[in-house]
């Protein structure tokens, strides 16, 4: 009975040490040194506004469908797309004809908006969703491709909206890793302060 005991007791010890580290300390250490050394991103990296309005996250795209905003790449991610809550890909497979069908849409959509051509070429991320759905980037030449649109609904020079494209392309990560992005609701926000 005492070996037992014994052992009772190391084991209730050991519990109490590591749920004391794993669930008190560590996550402590953890949430300190992100506040410390990564503020913005550690609290969802957020876009305030002038007057202190939360405007939304770096991080996560939104739906933008006015004329006179950039479009974000379609998104499946719940039922009007852009759902954190619902983060996904449409899981429709190459060979799949309601993806086939989707695309068709949204590149016939994509060419009426921005008044292209019926055969002029279309970004691919113009039409199809990323695996998260929540992409907050577009392509550059997707970007370059709405520039006239944006600056016709907002009585601009399409050389400032092309400026601004400029100023919120984020270059590949580490320099050389993926493509150049233009992050879609900084660009936005940006636009709605041009006076």
């Amino acid at each position: 009975m005492k070996a037992f005991m014994a052992q009772l007791r190391g084991s209730i010890m050991a519990t109490l040490v590591l749920a004391a580290v794993c669930c008190g300390i560590y996550p402590l250490v953890v949430y300190g040194l992100g506040q410390a050394l990564f503020a913005d991103k550690a609290n969802g990296s957020l876009i305030i506004d002038s007057k202190g309005a939360i405007r939304g996250s770096a991080l996560i795209g939104q739906n933008f469908t006015a004329a006179k905003y950039f479009h974000p790449r379609p998104s499946s991610a719940g039922n009007n797309g852009y759902d954190p809550a619902s983060s996904s890909g449409s899981n429709l497979g190459p060979t799949s004809q309601k993806l086939h069908d989707i695309i068709a849409t949204n590149i016939a959509s994509y060419r009426s908006d921005n008044g292209l051509a019926a055969s002029a070429p279309v970004p691919a991320d113009a039409v199809t969703a990323s695996a998260s759905g929540l992409d907050q980037h577009i392509s550059v030449e997707n970007a370059l491709l709405q520039a006239p649109r944006v600056a016709k609904e907002r009585g601009l020079k399409a050389d400032d909206v092309k400026a601004l494209i400029a100023a919120f392309t984020d270059a590949p990560d580490l320099g050389f890793l993926g493509d150049a992005g233009v992050n879609v609701l900084r660009l936005n926000l940006a636009l709605d302060g041009v006076k």
